[in-house]
Formats: C-alpha cells, sequence, structure tokens
C-alpha cells in the first residue's frame, strides 16, 4: 500500500509535500526569510523566486543545512560563474560550513560549484541539490540544460533560486517545473496553451504558445503549488522596514553614426535586427567612446557592460582604472576581478565585462553607475541593472544606456516586456496570497489498491 501511494505521489503534476519539518532555523535570517525557507524544506521540491538582495543565498544555505542534518548526507549547490566565491564567504558570515567541490577531495556536506562543472559529479551522491540564479538554465544549449534537468531528476531534495523566473516569457516556467520533477515543459504547453505558427520580423518563423482562456486560474494554480514568489517582505505579510529600494535613474544617450552603411550615401535607421547588429559594430568606436565619458564624469566606482569583445578591449584602452573581464579569460581570474571590484569600495574602480559573465548573481551594491549597450534581451538587462540596484543599495542607481538612432526600437521592445514581466510578478504573487492552493487529491482521498494488483 505504501509503495503504491508513493507510485501515485511521484505522478502527481501539483506541488507536493515531500520534504520535512525544518530541524534548524537560524536568528540570522529575518522573518520573511524564516517563512520562504521553511516553506521550501517543506515542500522538498520548489522554486523561490525573491527579488535581488532579499538574501537568496542565506536562505539556500540553511535549507542545504537542514537536508544535510535530514539525510546526513552531502548537498550540492550550482550557482553561476564567479559567483560560487561569493556564496562561499556567505557561509563563512554565518558559521555554515561550505567548500568548494573539487573532485578528488575529501567530500564536505555542502559543496559549492559553477553549472560549467556539473559534469564531474554523480547525482547519485547528493541528497539535495541547489540552482541558485536557475532563471540561468534557460540561457545554456539545450544538452547543457538537459544535463541539469536530469541531474536534479536523481535528487530526492530540490530548490530552485532566482530573481526572474521567467522575466516577460512565463511558458520558461515550464524548465523549472521540469526540473523540479512536476510537468515537463512540453506537458505544461499542451495543457495551459495554445500552439499557433508564423512568420515574425525578417520572414523568421516562429512558434507562438498563448495562455488558454479557460486555463488562467488553473495555470497560477499550479504554478503556486510548488512555486513562491516576493518582490518585497510586504508580498509575504512583513514590514518593508529595511527594504526600500533607492531611485534608480536611467538616462538614454543616443549616439549618431559618423560613417554610412556599406553602399548607403547616408545613414539610415536600422529597422531588422540584421541592420541593428549592422549598426552596432559599425558605431562601436562612437558609442564606446561615449560610455568611457560617462564613466568619466562619473569619477567614482563604475560598471560597464559591453556585448562583443571588440567593444570590451576598446573601453578597456578608452577608460582608466580600469579591467576587463572577458570569456577566454580562466575562471580563477573571473573570481579575483570579482573580488578585486567589491573590495575596492573606496577606490575609484571600473570593472568591463558581459551580462553572459557577471550579469547572474553577484552582489555590486557598492556601485552606484553603470553604463549599458542595450539589447532586445529584457533578462539582460534587468539581471545586469540589479547588480547595483538591489536591496542593501544605499544610495541612488544612475544608469547610462548609450544607443545608436536606431535603438528606439529596441528601448520601446524592453519597456513591453518589462511591462509584462511586471503583470506576471503580480499574477504570482496574487494567487499566492490568495491561497488557492490545489489540493493533492492523493492527499484528500484513502489511497486503495486497485484490485488487479491484489489477484
Amino acid at each position: 500500500m505504501q509503495q503504491y501511494a508513493e507510485f501515485l505521489e511521484r505522478k502527481q503534476d501539483y506541488g507536493s509535500e515531500s520534504g520535512f519539518e525544518p530541524l534548524w532555523m537560524p536568528d540570522f535570517l529575518f522573518d520573511f526569510q524564516k517563512r520562504l525557507t521553511e516553506w521550501a524544506i517543506r515542500k522538498g521540491r520548489s522554486a523561490i523566486f525573491a527579488d535581488c538582495g532579499l538574501g537568496k543565498t542565506p536562505m539556500q544555505l540553511v535549507w542545504a543545512q537542514n537536508v544535510v542534518q535530514k539525510t546526513n548526507r552531502p548537498v550540492l549547490i550550482l550557482t553561476p560563474l564567479a559567483v560560487s566565491g561569493q556564496t562561499l564567504e556567505e557561509a563563512d558570515k554565518f558559521g555554515i560550513e561550505a567548500r568548494r567541490a573539487i573532485i578528488g577531495t575529501s567530500p564536505t556536506m555542502i559543496q559549492v560549484a559553477n553549472y560549467e562543472k556539473l559534469h564531474h559529479f554523480d547525482a547519485r551522491n547528493y541528497a539535495g541539490i541547489v540552482c541558485d540564479e536557475s532563471s540561468i538554465l534557460k540561457n545554456f544549449r539545450g544538452q547543457r540544460k538537459s544535463e541539469i534537468t536530469e541531474f536534479m531528476r536523481q535528487v530526492p531534495y530540490r530548490l530552485l533560486c532566482t530573481a526572474t523566473a521567467a522575466p516577460n516569457d512565463f511558458i520558461e516556467l515550464g524548465t523549472s517545473s521540469e526540473a523540479l520533477g512536476y510537468l515537463g515543459h512540453m506537458d505544461m504547453l499542451s495543457r495551459f496553451f495554445t500552439h499557433t505558427r508564423g512568420f515574425g520580423m525578417n520572414d523568421i518563423r516562429r512558434d507562438k504558445w498563448e495562455l488558454k482562456g479557460y486555463a488562467q486560474e488553473p495555470f497560477w494554480k499550479w504554478v503556486t503549488s510548488w512555486a513562491i514568489a516576493a518582490r518585497s517582505p510586504s508580498d509575504l505579510g512583513f514590514d518593508d522596514d529595511g527594504f526600500i529600494l533607492p531611485e534608480m535613474h536611467e538616462q538614454e544617450f543616443v549616439i549618431q553614426a559618423t560613417t554610412p552603411a556599406p553602399g548607403m550615401l547616408f545613414d539610415i535607421p536600422a529597422v531588422t535586427f540584421y541592420e541593428e547588429r549592422e549598426l552596432r559594430r559599425r558605431t562601436t568606436q562612437e558609442r564606446c567612446e561615449a560610455a568611457a565619458e560617462r564613466v568619466a564624469e562619473n569619477g567614482a566606482t563604475s560598471m560597464v557592460w559591453c556585448n562583443l569583445n571588440d567593444e570590451g578591449n576598446l573601453l578597456e584602452k578608452l577608460i582608466p582604472y580600469s579591467v576587463q573581464v572577458a570569456g577566454r579569460h580562466p575562471d580563477e581570474q573571473k573570481e579575483e576581478a570579482a573580488r578585486w571590484f567589491v573590495h575596492g569600495a573606496d577606490e575609484k574602480r571600473v570593472l568591463i565585462s558581459k551580462p553572459s559573465i557577471f550579469g547572474f548573481g553577484l552582489n555590486f551594491q557598492h556601485c552606484q553607475h553603470m553604463t549599458y549597450f542595450p539589447t532586445h534581451s529584457y533578462e539582460q538587462y534587468y539581471q545586469a541593472s540589479r547588480r547595483l540596484w538591489r536591496f542593501g543599495q544605499t544610495g541612488d542607481v544612475f544608469v547610462d544606456i548609450i544607443l545608436t538612432d536606431g535603438g528606439t526600437r529596441i528601448m520601446k521592445n524592453l519597456r513591453r516586456k518589462a511591462k509584462q514581466a511586471d503583470e506576471m510578478f503580480d499574477v504570482l504573487v496574487r494567487y499566492m496570497n490568495d491561497s488557492l492552493y490545489i489540493q493533492n487529491i492523493y492527499e484528500e482521498k484513502e489511497v486503495g489498491v486497485p484490485i488487479w494488483l491484489t489477484k
């Protein structure tokens, strides 16, 4: 009977209570952090979507320590590149024993590693796994994402932590659900969404998924059965004291191209993606010079974001006191650069890098100025700006957006996606607070063994 009940539990689609009662809840957690952590421990397999600066690192460390105490087996915490060092510093700060996961060394109960090194580890050795900044999963190629999902499926206790569950495209929530062992991505789409095919910009064939009209409420009920969301403590019914963001000032600087496109007598606005890409490359010098001017005018520590290697190389030449971190640099150098930037709060230091390298998880709240070359990726901009503009930031943040005259379409697209992201989070929080919890039918009814199993 017990085995059959467990079989039904594994087959259900909604968030299950497969965890346990918390064994340790330290005083260093705020009340709202305790609420989130206790909920995640009881769930066993869950996601915490909490905004930047709400303390996801101490929460996931406490979650991991509870799993260790419950099972006496290790927990693996996966982080984006360069974030593992910050996680270990937090563990040391709060008196939690955690070590970098290194092959061939004596295992520690809480181990921290970059996503890129997952293939070195065996899922059977772990009782729990944490995916920090889990929204990064959709940025990996299909094979890497599949490896992470398959690894998680073999681990009993699982936790996803991120500030941006799916900032402008909530069908990506299926990636999180699949990793936690609930509905697979395609199963979620077929149940809650309708599928249409058409052609987008530049005649590129695109598949479009839209939430079915009658599925609005069931979909969000399903999401909130395994995920909890908070942009501030008040979303959970707590006081926001100490968690009120300062102002963020965004200013756009439009750069004119000094040379026309090849074959043109004069420059014309970019309309297609191909034209935008060509214009970005043609204006590398002008845009980098504008960024350098903004950094010089700021006169203090700055974060300078770029997208292309040519941009990073030129920016490093134009900006004094700067250090560039590129994909070609080894992991150790990237982590050292992050420490150099963070621990030089009293000096003028400029860090140049791409959002794909330093855009996830890192805490740069000592910095109050950044420059940014926009793309159509809202998540990229959200994560890049939230390295600075996050809870714990004590001063206003100034964001200088440097774009070409053809970039107005990009900014319009980003604003549309930002509105869409806010609407998604509003819905998540509303359903969570309305306690529209889906009762597990297997918990409501006594489980009976089918007749054919008794013969």
